[in-house]
């Protein structure tokens, strides 16, 4: 636990620059990925080349037809989904923490979360990518179901072989639920990023600073301008913080 306790302190400080959209996607990815996979995802894939079987005794055909069954482990891919998923939010950290620490750089915190949110938004499109692709990975790779037999044809084995996965129906149900929260993950990182392009785009509130020409009015000489100056519009409102 102790590198997922590293993990998940690294996306804690992720809060602090996310609006409130990016901290629901947080709680998603510490409690049901990062909590689960430690606690229950282990349990459940530990056995998962040991009680492999299968009804031959030929030297080399268990380790061939596993590999076929499962080119890469469930629980090695899950592991690396959380990793490169939470690459991003820890690179934004580190950098925002850089930008901080530098003279001269510190200014008004309005200043400092401008500077910031290209940046932010930037971790969240490399985070929606890496959701989607690993999703899509998941669902090339293993399907929806874990299937109790595995027909294997390759050699050495001498003929076919029938091979038989342990516990097949509880790894379907947390491969399910695995594909639910990605989903869930994926929705919750494309409604942050509407968020934070709405907000680097406020509508713009009046012609400020407008010179308009129009015709002299009573009184005044043939040839005179008139100028507008509208109430500057406010600063947006940034959900990012230093």
């Amino acid at each position: 636990m102790g590198e997922w306790g590293f993990l998940s302190s690294l996306l804690d400080a992720v809060q602090e620059h996310s609006p409130m959209v990016g901290r629901f996607w947080l709680v998603v990815m510490l409690l049901f990925r990062i909590l689960v996979l430690a606690t229950v995802g282990s349990d459940v894939f530990e056995d998962e080349q040991e009680e492999f079987v299968c009804n031959t005794q030929q030297p080399g055909c268990k380790p061939v037809c596993y590999d076929a069954a499962f080119p890469i482990s469930h629980y090695r891919f899950l592991v690396f989904h959380v990793v490169v998923l939470s690459a991003p939010a820890a690179l934004f950290v580190i950098f925002a923490v850089h930008q901080a620490a530098k003279p001269g750089h510190g200014g008004a915190p309005g200043q400092r979360t401008r500077r910031l949110q290209p940046f932010y938004v930037g971790s969240v499109v490399a985070r929606i990518a890496a959701e989607l692709g690993f999703l899509l990975g998941q669902a090339l790779l293993y399907g929806f179901r874990v299937q109790p037999l595995f027909v294997c044809r390759r050699r050495p084995c001498p003929h076919r072989v029938d091979c038989f996965v342990s516990r097949p129906t509880e790894k379907t149900v947390f491969i399910h639920f695995y594909f639910v929260v990605g989903l869930v993950s994926a929705l919750l990182s494309l409604a942050e990023l509407g968020h934070l392009l709405r907000k680097g785009h406020p509508p713009r509130a009046g012609c400020c600073h407008r010179r308009q020409e129009r015709g002299p009015a009573p009184g005044q000489p043939a040839g005179a301008t008139e100028e507008l100056r509208c109430a500057p519009s406010p600063p947006p409102r940034g959900d990012l913080t230093v």
